[in-house]
């Protein structure tokens, strides 16, 4: 099993402490399975309102790059663990692409396994160029992942995004998905998703923001919310860097105003926190990291003058 992408670099910043710990496994359920028992209340995960229909989706998501791509043979067991979780403590946006390895095909796999598919809200993405070669891999997606419909299609990357456009709208006419969108992850790209906000009629924009890349804030999440787009963010952790950054660093005292136990959630809280983000997906194929990062839902949340604070931390790491 690859190591979580995440989290790995949290080991000194990113642990539960066990009151917290316990609040989110005893809210879920898990509590006795894991053979603990306390009398911590239980707390139940902010949801936020897709703008175009109403429907709720719980803010903290997950991710699958990298973490759900296996190889044969590997022990899929966290994956499994990972999934029962996510669904206990209230998830249900799960993003995948067929970019990821085989991530599809094992998501797919579990989520039947599990019983799980009506409970979960599934993302994918096509990145291909040509309306053929689009059709054909949003059919595999369909195949892979057994849901129908899809419950949200997005142009990964922005690869041929007119051309695919026209894929995902066509397939929204007839009912093989819920929800389209289009996504990003770096900055360099946040001129041309401004662009499709302005000029094409979207249900999801996906992109990267964190207490550490706050670019989003200038133009594209209040574009978002004047437009009617929910936001999904990517990337809360940089893709590990993050970690690096508060390794071995104290999480300031004052994190606990705001229910705040971990680095993690001390990034996650903070992207929640902004009122035009409607899910943030960290990707873990740990179940520890997971319960972790649900928790970053649930308890209180920074105010304007606390996020101005947690800029300035961030800034100075």
């Amino acid at each position: 099993m690859k190591r979580d992408s995440t989290n790995k670099y949290s080991a000194d910043g990113c642990r539960l402490d066990r009151r917290s710990t316990l609040k989110i496994l005893l809210a879920a359920g898990l509590a006795s399975r894991w053979g603990i028992a306390d009398a911590a209340s239980s707390r139940s995960i902010l949801t936020r309102a897709i703008p175009r229909t109403g429907e709720k989706l719980p803010v903290i998501g997950l991710g699958t790059s990298d973490e759900f791509s296996v190889s044969p043979g590997e022990d899929l067991e966290p994956l499994r663990e990972v999934l029962r979780q996510f669904v206990a403590l209230g998830g249900t946006l799960v993003d995948t692409a067929p970019a990821y390895g085989n991530a599809e095909e094992v998501i797919g796999g579990l989520v039947a396994e599990l019983g799980i598919a009506k409970k979960l809200f599934i993302a994918t993405k096509v990145r291909t160029r040509g309306r053929d070669a689009g059709v054909e891999q949003m059919k595999t997606s369909e195949r892979l992942l057994k849901k129908q419909p899809l419950d949200l299609l997005q142009v990964h990357s922005l690869v041929d995004v007119e051309t695919q456009l026209k894929n995902l709208r066509g397939w929204k006419e007839v009912g093989r998905v819920r929800y389209i969108g289009v996504t990003h992850s770096r900055v360099s790209a946040f001129g041309d998703l401004e662009r499709l906000l302005r000029n094409e009629k979207l249900d999801f924009i996906q992109l990267n923001y964190s207490p550490t890349e706050t670019d989003a804030e200038q133009r594209l999440l209040p574009l978002a919310a004047e437009k009617g787009v929910a936001v999904i963010v990517n990337r809360p952790f940089e893709n590990g860097e993050y970690f690096r950054k508060v390794k071995g660093k104290q999480l300031p005292d004052w994190a606990g105003e705001f229910d705040c136990t971990s680095w993690a959630q001390f990034s996650l809280k903070y992207i929640i926190s902004h009122p035009a983000v409607t899910c943030v997906i960290p990707a873990t194929s740990n179940p520890r990291h997971l319960v972790d990062n649900m928790g970053a839902g649930m308890g209180r949340f920074p105010d304007d003058r606390t996020r101005r604070r947690m800029r300035e931390l961030a800034a100075s790491l």
